[in-house]
């Protein structure tokens, strides 16, 4: 059989065990192995796997991911996004719509400590619903805009997510985390024009809240604003300025965070127990996401499915600008069914030497396109991940109230892929002036 259909069938049969309910990582290893089997040989797919994941986690830019995570976890238990939302809310809490506004002003702080989706929903999420109810916001308007909210902290750095991609792809994750400024950015100003056009149209969607003084204000600018500020320039300007390697920055980061928060008494010992075992559960599984994406990545080069996709469109003779716009589509579709971190490692093997090899698109500004699409996956429904855990931070909120609700944020969200598809520079602009071109 040739290697292309075998290519075919083992993405077939990744997608049927994936719908069955079995897990990404063990869809991934599984698929893999049966097409190394078939290409190669039991023994030699035996081989393979075993060095592919022994090479894969003994490799140092690996060790970057539970040190970002670790100070991602740290925040989400120290309470620092209670202090975040506080300062937002007294700042900008009296415009209709105002708690939903500060919450999007609260997961952009956020995610300059945090670069987890599911920690910025559970963070923001338990403080800000409770605020929301008191003031009768609309569930459909509260629940969604802090789910779509959540997602900038995946733009924001350090994200995660960017981690991912910059492993994947080989690339700088300083240049990466600059890269998602700007876009997390325009990001957080779209979510609040969605507020403001839906609260403009429909009052009762999300009442004002009442108007703080300036006093008030400055009053709430050590409850967690400074300590953002510490870390961010500690870290990450160790990073951007080349003091840091990524896993130093994270090190440093995470320390600093901890040290900070223990001296303001907001972090004691079951709450690093705590932030401890999140960030090992957390990191198991992704790099056992890594592991399957490894084997299943082998094999997909060995059906040179990404070399004939690339020879493929070569041939159709059609503009680049539509094959990226087909990408896209396809990412967004399978973000509707596959965890955002799933999604990257499964599809950048795929994609990327197409996209970036082929084509010769910037492989910076194409991680920011990537990185907004599996964003735009997390709040989209059937399976938005973001959508879920509100859900569970909220539970008498109906999941149909959420869907109904995420549909302007996921309407803004696209037209921010489409302005930086068209606009470039939005993405690449910063890290060309930091680190030059």
């Amino acid at each position: 059989m040739d290697s292309t259909i075998v290519g075919i069938l083992g993405l077939v049969i990744f997608l049927i065990m994936l719908f069955l309910g079995m897990p990404v990582s063990f869809s991934m290893l599984f698929s893999g192995f049966w097409g190394l089997c078939y290409l190669r040989s039991a023994d030699a797919a035996f081989n393979l796997v075993s060095k592919d994941i022994f090479i894969q986690f003994s490799a140092y830019s690996l060790t970057v991911v539970p040190m970002f995570v670790f100070m991602g976890f740290i925040a989400y238990h120290s309470g620092i996004g209670a202090g975040l939302f506080k300062l937002s809310y007294r700042a900008i809490g009296h415009f209709r719509g105002g708690l939903a506004l500060a919450a999007q002003v609260a997961c952009a702080i956020f995610g300059a400590i945090c670069g987890s989706l599911a920690a910025s929903v559970a963070t923001i999420g338990t403080i800000a619903y409770p605020e929301m109810k008191k003031f009768d916001y609309a569930d459909s308007l509260s629940a969604a805009s802090i789910a779509a909210g959540a997602s900038i902290g995946s733009l924001i750095p350090p994200s995660v997510l960017f981690i991912i991609y910059g492993i994947s792809a080989e690339q700088s994750i300083g240049r990466l985390f600059l890269a998602g400024v700007f876009p997390g950015i325009l990001l957080t100003l779209a979510n609040m024009v969605v507020i403001y056009i839906l609260c403009r149209r429909n009052a009762q969607l999300g009442p004002a809240g009442k108007r703080s003084t300036f006093k008030e204000i400055v009053a709430t600018l050590n409850e967690g604003l400074i300590e953002v500020i510490i870390v961010f320039i500690v870290s990450l300007g160790g990073l951007f300025i080349g003091w840091f390697s990524p896993t130093e920055a994270g090190a440093v980061g995470a320390l600093a965070l901890l040290i900070v928060t223990a001296i303001q008494k907001k972090m004691d010992w079951p709450k690093l127990k705590a932030a401890l075992l999140d960030t090992t559960k957390l990191s198991a599984m992704i790099f056992l996401l890594i592991a399957g994406a490894t084997v299943f990545g082998h094999f997909f080069a060995l059906s040179r499915i990404p070399a004939n996709l690339a020879t493929w469109v070569t041939m159709l003779n059609v503009p680049d600008f539509v094959v990226l716009l087909c990408i896209v589509l396809i990412y967004f579709l399978l973000g509707m069914f596959i965890d955002s971190l799933a999604l990257i490692l499964l599809t950048v093997p795929i994609f990327y030497p197409l996209v970036v090899g082929s084509m010769g698109y910037d492989p910076i500004w194409f991680g920011a396109i990537i990185i907004l699409v599996a964003v735009m996956g997390a709040i989209t429904p059937p399976v938005g991940l973001n959508l879920f855990i509100m859900k569970s931070v909220a539970p008498s909120v109906a999941v149909s109230s959420i869907f109904k609700g995420v549909w302007p944020f996921v309407l803004a969200l696209l037209i921010c892929i489409i302005l930086i598809i068209i606009f470039p520079e939005i993405a690449i602009w910063l890290p060309q002036v930091v680190y030059g071109s």
